[in-house]
């Protein structure tokens, strides 16, 4: 039996051909006996991974397109931005991508590695587009980008492209198993880092920080209902240093409302080292101000 050539034939064959092409972006991770991950070839010898994926070693075995293997040393991690990246020792092609932005409702094709230089592949519909937003860690992501997509474990990290054959960037996991996209845009400004300095520098203060409510007597001074407790103080950081102990409720810093994690961690960019901030807080039943001085977070 056979169909004759419509719209659906021609569909799937333009899926193929994308497929034939992608599939060379695509590396594999071996992280233990017959376990894989997904990487994403970047750039010649550079293959960019998913962070929180990727165990915590310094060298690796690459299985690249074709089938050929390479051993690979970590370079750098940011768990901000969820993106580390894989060094080859010995040459290794890449192909040109060409970056993206997503549509609603676009068609995406998610890849990931096989394990054995080959590639899987998976199809689906770009569920959700958002604007710029701040991961739990506090790393800025450029685009919220959700697709309506399933993927395998070993099929995270690997690289995700729109109808025309654009880059949008590389899968991974969110909230709830969803499966995200850490867009192109963010890629090559972390990479970049990564490559050049082996980290992303972020600002920190040396604390553990829990939500709570402000005491019923202290809201109409806080001016605020919830801030972040301090649970404990890392010896001699930048907390500590101006006064601040476990106990102290951190209000504010630099007028930015404690009154949600992901809220603050916005602040401590790279940009943010060095800078004397005013830390409001409440201790012993008061409303006080120190100034602690942002030192740079020692890992990424």
């Amino acid at each position: 039996m056979s169909f004759p050539s419509d719209v659906l034939t021609d569909l799937s064959a333009a899926i193929a051909a994308r497929a034939a092409i992608a599939k060379n972006a695509v590396a594999a991770i071996r992280i233990g006996e017959d376990r894989h991950l997904s990487g994403m070839i970047w750039q010649p010898d550079v293959v960019a991974a998913s962070e929180q994926a990727l165990p915590h070693r310094d060298e690796f075995e690459l299985v690249v397109p074709g089938g050929s293997t390479l051993t690979a040393k970590l370079a750098g991690r940011d768990s901000s931005t969820n993106i580390a990246i894989l060094k080859t020792v010995g040459s290794m092609a890449a192909p040109a991508l060409t970056a993206s932005d997503a549509q609603l409702g676009a068609l995406a094709l998610a890849f990931g590695a096989d394990g054995e230089g080959g590639a899987s592949a998976r199809f689906g519909i770009v569920n959700f587009v958002g604007g710029e937003w701040h991961s739990r860690r506090g790393g800025l992501i450029d685009r919220r980008i959700v697709l309506d997509i399933e993927l395998a474990s070993r099929e995270e990290g690997g690289p995700v492209f729109d109808a025309a054959g654009g880059c949008l960037g590389m899968s991974t996991f969110g909230p709830r198993g969803r499966v995200i996209v850490i867009p192109h845009a963010t890629l090559a400004r972390v990479v970049t880092q990564l490559v050049n300095e082996g980290r992303v520098a972020r600002g920190w203060l040396g604390v553990a920080l829990h939500a709570v409510a402000v005491p019923d007597a202290l809201r109409e001074s806080a001016d605020q209902s919830s801030g972040m407790m301090v649970m404990s103080v890392v010896e001699n950081g930048p907390a500590a240093q101006a006064g601040i102990v476990a106990g102290d409720i951190i209000l504010s810093v630099d007028g930015i409302s404690a009154n949600r994690f992901r809220k603050l961690a916005r602040y401590f960019g790279s940009d943010s080292i060095g800078r004397k901030a005013d830390v409001r807080l409440i201790r012993g039943g008061a409303v006080i101000t120190v100034q602690p001085t942002i030192a740079e977070r020692s890992a990424a």
